[in-house]
C-alpha cells in the first residue's frame, strides 16, 4: 500500500467544540434532566468534538447511571436537528452500530435528547489502519442494513443525495458561470487553473450517486467513536439522505488521504462508478473551500480551519488521481 506524506489539521478533531457547561443550562432544564435520569447529576464530561455551540456531554448521576445528553433552545435550529436525530436513531436496524435514544423532553424552552452512552474516543490523526478498517467496517455493515429504508426513517423525510449535490454543492459551476466569485480559500490552490475541469466533474456527479439506501450524510472522522475493543460506532445521524453508500466512504477517506494512506485502494472496495470518486472530490472541495471563505463562525472558532483542511485535502486527492500539477 502506498505511503504518502501526512498532513494534519491545526486543531485535532477531538478538541474543536466550544460548548456550555452543565452549570450553564437553565436550572429547570437541569432539574428535568436529573428527574429523567432518576438521580442528581454528579459529573458532566463535555464532548470535545463537533462544531456547534450546543450542549453535549456524558452525564453521570449519583446513582452511577449515565447517558450522553444533547440540549439546545427550541428557538435554535439545533433543537430540530436533535429531534431528527432522535427519530432516525430510534428507527435504525440493530445491525447499525450507533447509540439509540433513551428519551427526549422539552422544558423551559429547551429540547433535550438523551442517548445511550458509548465509552469511546474519536480516532486520532493520522489514521491508524486498524482504526480506519473498523470505521469502514461499521459503515459497510450499516449500509447493508439500510439498503432499504426502515419505515421509521422514511417517515422522517429523506432528501435524495443527487438533489443535495445539485442544489447545495455545485459551487464550481456557479463560479464558472460568473454567479459566484472564486473563494478566497481557493487562492493559491490549483482551483483557479482547473475551474473548467472541476465544474465538469461536479456537474456529472449527481446521477452517479443515486440510490434507494440510507446514507449517513455526514460521515466525518469526528462522527466516529472507537470503543475499548476497537469497534467503531457511528454518531450524529442528523443528515441522512437516500443515495449510494460509496459517497459516504469518500467523505471519511479524505482524512485517510491526509494521513498518508492509500485512499484509492480503500475506496476501490466500494465499487464506485467511473468518474464518481473524482466528481465527489471536486464537489466536496468546492463546498468546503467556499464555506472556509465565510467570515468567523458563530459556532466553533475552529470550523473554518477544518473546512479549509478538508477542502485542501479533497483537492489534493483529486489532483493526484487526475495527474494535475499542484502549485
Amino acid at each position: 500500500m502506498e505511503i504518502r506524506p501526512v498532513t494534519l489539521p491545526d486543531v485535532p478533531y477531538d478538541a474543536t467544540s466550544v460548548r456550555p457547561d452543565w452549570a450553564d443550562l437553565p436550572r429547570r432544564v437541569r432539574e428535568a434532566i436529573s428527574r429523567r435520569l432518576g438521580s442528581p447529576v454528579s459529573a458532566a464530561r463535555s464532548a470535545g468534538g463537533g462544531f456547534t455551540r450546543a450542549f453535549a456531554a456524558l452525564l453521570t448521576t449519583e446513582a452511577g447511571t449515565s447517558a450522553f445528553v444533547k440540549a439546545a433552545p427550541l428557538r435554535e435550529p439545533t433543537s430540530e436537528w436533535y429531534a431528527r436525530e432522535a427519530a432516525v436513531t430510534h428507527a435504525l436496524p440493530a445491525e447499525v452500530p450507533a447509540a439509540r435514544p433513551l428519551w427526549t423532553l422539552a422544558e423551559a424552552g429547551w429540547f433535550v435528547l438523551a442517548l445511550e452512552p458509548i465509552d469511546g474516543r474519536i480516532p486520532a490523526l493520522p489514521w491508524q489502519p486498524a482504526d480506519l478498517d473498523a470505521a469502514l467496517a461499521a459503515w459497510s455493515a450499516s449500509a447493508r442494513a439500510l439498503a432499504e429504508p426502515p419505515a421509521g426513517i422514511r417517515h422522517v423525510g429523506l432528501p435524495a443525495l443527487p438533489e443535495i449535490l445539485r442544489h447545495e454543492m455545485s459551487w464550481w459551476s456557479l463560479i464558472e458561470s460568473g454567479h459566484e466569485p472564486m473563494p478566497s480559500a481557493a487562492h493559491g490552490t490549483l482551483a483557479p487553473h482547473r475551474l473548467r475541469e472541476l465544474a465538469a466533474l461536479e456537474r456529472a456527479l449527481p446521477p452517479k450517486t443515486a440510490g434507494s439506501g440510507v446514507c449517513h450524510g455526514d460521515l466525518r472522522i469526528d462522527n466516529v467513536l472507537l470503543d475499548a475493543a476497537g469497534s467503531a460506532w457511528l454518531c450524529d445521524w442528523t443528515w441522512p439522505c437516500l443515495g449510494a453508500p460509496w459517497y459516504d466512504a469518500i467523505t471519511l477517506l479524505i482524512s485517510a488521504y491526509a494521513s498518508g494512506l492509500d485512499a484509492d485502494a480503500y475506496i476501490s472496495a466500494w465499487n464506485p462508478p467511473p468518474g464518481g470518486v473524482d466528481g465527489a472530490l471536486a464537489a466536496l472541495a468546492g463546498y468546503w473551500l467556499v464555506r472556509a471563505s465565510d467570515g468567523p463562525s458563530s459556532a466553533s472558532p475552529h470550523s473554518r480551519q477544518h473546512q479549509r483542511f478538508s477542502g485542501d485535502q479533497a483537492l489534493a486527492w483529486l489532483a493526484s488521481r487526475q495527474g494535475w500539477d499542484t502549485p
